[in-house]
């Protein structure tokens, strides 16, 4: 049995809620619009300001597509009507982010900086030259944005330079201990 499959999700005051007969889910919100589709195997009902989703057999493969299709209208609801945020911060003397346009630019130790061009729906604050703050209402494309400016110099185990996570923690390793 799927537990979060399950789930009875509640549609927040304000977002609009919109089946189409092939399973394409349109959610509309005061952030944004999301617009989904998903297999013809689970069935999702809007009753009232209450969001379920069923499935239709037993099948090991439709258990599966069950919790991940309640957790993705989760997520969607979520983003139209509170939207999602990460934030990174920049360790390492010299390292530091700048917006420039449409454009992120990190300098990162390398011999040249890194550019960054921002996706459309996400919008990239950096309130200090070390913090980047990324937001958006599509919880996927958030977290790769995340995940591509940290993949451009990830934190090091030794002294902890690079980009990392906003409360990640970094396993920090002994340096080389002296010879004889």
């Amino acid at each position: 049995m799927s537990r979060i499959g399950n789930r009875i999700l509640t549609i927040p005051a304000g977002v609009e809620v919109k089946i189409d007969a092939n399973n394409t889910v349109t959610i509309k919100g005061p952030k944004g619009e999301l617009t989904q589709s998903f297999a013809p195997v689970i069935e999702i009902k809007v009753q009232g300001s209450e969001l379920t989703t069923v499935r239709k057999n037993e099948i090991k493969h439709t258990k599966q597509l069950h919790g991940t299709t309640n957790s993705l209208l989760q997520g969607m609801l979520t983003g139209v009507s509170v939207g999602f945020v990460k934030e990174l911060e920049i360790v390492g003397v010299g390292y530091r982010a700048a917006l420039a346009g449409n454009k992120v630019n990190l300098s990162l130790g390398y011999s040249h900086p890194v550019e960054y061009e921002i996706p459309k729906g996400i919008t990239i604050e950096i309130p200090k030259q070390t913090e980047v703050k990324i937001s958006g209402i599509d919880k996927q494309l958030v977290g790769q944005v995340a995940a591509d400016i940290r993949g451009y110099r990830r934190p090091e185990p030794y002294k902890g330079k690079g980009v990392k996570y906003k409360n990640e923690k970094i396993i920090r390793k002994e340096g080389k201990a002296a010879g004889k």
